[in-house]
């Protein structure tokens, strides 16, 4: 351990980082019921089981790769948004089928894999307005809460309302209230793994009330089911539409990797005087082969997970701590029937607080400026009301250009930001 991850240089021990890794799988094992949840809505062939298995080991590879090649207490797994935008965006959204979903990602997993290689990303990165940056992240925190909200029947359409508060006395909306009572609880109590003991506990809770449905003969252990090998779909790739998509994908993975490791290695202390991240290329990389992984076996875009910082803050500094959760994410692999037992209204409490860690990033947005927190509002509510990523990072965009050009701030926006601008102006006549 010592010579594979240059543990007394880094100030920690064997037992430390184990014990790192276990409170990092516990914080962000959630995912293992939500992903197969929301993807496994879509139907049509890509069941809970296929994308559990998929969840797992894209994400063990991921994190796998961060601890060998870039010695970062980081994992990974598929993420949140991202999960969102592939089921009602992509699929539900825009009518495209999911291996044509999968396609995008593959893709944009090759590309990050080239970008990586470079300095492509960082420059990509660079060259966006800081303001949108924040923006997508908070949009994308409402528009996941909005998800937890509907699925679990608290939100409703209808009745006279565009939407409008469900039947929550009873069923699924009554076991989500609850459960989103005894997570924010655990949470705001510091409790380790506060999420996915929350989702635990909601999904006991909801056998009495009739919403959580034990099969005869259940079993907390078997065998895996198989994952959605290689189906992919190029026959679209050449629109703008799927242009849209695969930008979309690219964006949002850039912004939520680059964010975490920054906040990661800021906490852990492992940033240089410079600020500079250590071996970043290859945790970068390590995100990249994760994705191109995922794809090929079955899941969304597979990212670095700010949850992280759970292992961090308990001694967590290096990939001892990343080894250790994706050895635990290998164990999961047997106890699928668990995590698929889980039903909507248990994992919405997640949905909803993850909502919350997202929406932080308002308070760093310049509202005072026009030409700054307009664009922000913009893409901010046009990611839940017109319940799709894409059309709130188009339109933020489009609002930023216009304002800064009106304004006559030409100099603040980047060649990267008019390119967007043009490709974005396009698709309302191709």
């Amino acid at each position: 351990m010592e010579s594979l991850f240059k543990l007394k240089a880094h100030g920690t021990t064997v037992n430390r980082e184990i014990i790192a890794g276990l409170t990092t799988f516990l914080t962000m094992a959630y995912i293992l019921a939500v992903n197969p949840g929301m993807l496994g809505s879509i139907g049509d062939g890509m069941t809970p089981g296929a994308v559990f298995t998929a969840t797992v080991i894209g994400s063990a590879v991921a994190t796998l790769v961060m601890a060998f090649a870039a010695n970062l207490p980081i994992a990974l797994a598929p993420g949140m948004g991202l999960n969102a935008f592939f089921t009602y965006t992509v699929v539900f959204g825009l009518g495209y089928s999911w291996q044509i979903a999968l396609t995008a990602v593959f893709l944009e997993g090759i590309l990050f894999i080239l970008l990586s290689l470079g300095n492509v990303r960082e420059a990509i990165i660079k060259a966006i307005p800081a303001t949108l940056k924040k923006a997508v992240a908070v949009g994308i925190g409402l528009f996941i809460a909005l998800i937890g909200l509907a699925n679990a029947g608290v939100v409703v359409g209808g009745g006279g309302t565009v939407i409008g508060l469900g039947q929550i006395t009873s069923g699924s909306a009554l076991l989500a209230l609850i459960g989103l009572v005894i997570t924010i609880i655990l949470y705001a109590r510091k409790v380790p793994g506060s999420i996915l003991l929350g989702i635990l506990v909601t999904t006991i809770i909801g056998i009495p009330l009739g919403v959580t449905t034990v099969p005869d003969g259940f079993s907390p252990v078997s065998l895996p089911a198989a994952p959605l090998f290689f189906k992919f779909e190029f026959a679209s790739v050449l629109s703008l539409k799927f242009f849209t998509v695969f930008f979309t994908f690219l964006f949002v993975d850039i912004f939520d990797t680059v964010g975490t490791l920054v906040g990661v290695t800021t906490q852990a202390g492992l940033i240089d005087k410079d600020g500079n991240i250590p071996k970043v290329k290859q945790a970068l990389l390590a995100d990249a082969v994760g994705t191109v992984a995922g794809a090929a076996l079955g899941t969304s875009t597979v990212t670095s997970y700010v949850e992280s910082t759970a292992g961090v803050a308990v001694g967590g500094r290096t990939g001892l701590t990343a080894l250790t959760t994706a050895i635990l994410f290998l164990l999961a692999l047997f106890l699928s029937p668990i995590f698929l037992l889980i039903p909507g209204a248990a994992t919405a409490p997640a949905l909803i607080l993850v909502g919350y860690l997202m929406m932080r990033a308002v308070t760093d947005i310049n509202f005072a400026d026009p030409t700054e927190g307009i664009p922000a509002f913009i893409a901010i509510t046009m990611m839940p009301f017109a319940y799709s990523i894409a059309e709130g990072i188009v339109y933020g965009v489009l609002s930023y250009v216009v304002l800064k050009a009106a304004t006559g701030k030409f100099k603040e926006i980047t060649p990267v930001t008019w390119i967007l601008f043009v490709i974005f102006v396009a698709r309302f006549f191709i």
